[in-house]
């Protein structure tokens, strides 16, 4: 049998957030699945709504904290014209409850989900299924009561803390295995889901260079595969590793 996410018109998408590099590996991601087309992409929330208004999309991606108009602020009207998902960066209990008062269908925090979880929880919003996850992969429904969601938040408290990206970053004590800025930035993207040409998107820079990076990284991190050299930059193998 087809696959019934990529049956029927392709699910158009809105991406709000105020970092151009989030909207930027947001709508590469977005746009590497044939059912799925990312319209618009806003950096506040007054943007958004003017989008959404005028583009009607089917599933809004939404920012708790930008500049101007913030995400919380716009998530009423924005609620009105399609489901919308939080991505943000907040763990905070409060401010996921808020969100869910203020009608969010979902809400999934960077860095805690895997690029492939992200396009489920988008395509599972079409079909009215909310998300709201934390990093084990444990949903809650967002009609539930706050004291629900207490649970939710103290689990996601044990994730891995996420960068301006959303994405993994190294603390005082964990080593950078020797890796340049970018070469960083580059497996940090791996770790996060990315292909080349994702990364290469959000980057601004070529597939070539990324592959160049890749295998750079690759050499330093003592690794021949993309999810051996997660394993090590995540730390589930950086016990007894040495240079």
């Amino acid at each position: 049998m087809p696959d019934q996410a990529l049956t029927g018109p392709p699910l158009r998408v809105l991406v709000a957030d105020d970092n151009p590099v989030v909207r930027a590996g947001l709508t590469a991601l977005l746009g590497g699945h044939p059912d799925i087309e990312v319209v618009a992409a806003a950096a506040d929330g007054e943007e958004a709504v003017a989008s959404a208004v005028r583009l009607t999309p089917d599933v809004v991606l939404l920012d708790v904290r930008m500049p101007g108009t913030d995400g919380l602020t716009a998530l009423p009207e924005l609620a009105r014209l399609a489901p919308v998902m939080m991505l943000t960066y907040s763990r905070e209990p409060e401010v996921v409850a808020e969100a869910l008062r203020r009608g969010a269908s979902g809400y999934l925090v960077h860095g805690e989900f895997t690029a492939a979880e992200l396009i489920t929880a988008v395509r599972a919003l079409r079909h009215g299924r909310p998300t709201v996850m934390n990093s084990l992969g444990v949903s809650y429904e967002p009609n539930e009561t706050s004291s629900h969601l207490q649970p939710f938040m103290a689990q996601s408290s044990k994730a891995r803390p996420v960068h301006a990206a959303g994405l993994h970053r190294r603390t005082p004590n964990q080593p950078d295995f020797g890796l340049s800025s970018r070469e960083v930035e580059v497996m940090d993207l791996i770790a996060a889901g990315m292909n080349n040409r994702q990364i290469a998107a959000t980057c601004f820079i070529s597939e070539k260079t990324v592959k160049n990076h890749i295998n750079r990284i690759f050499a330093k991190l003592h690794s021949s595969s993309r999810s051996e050299a997660i394993a090590h930059w995540l730390g589930t193998t950086r016990e007894g590793w040495s240079r």
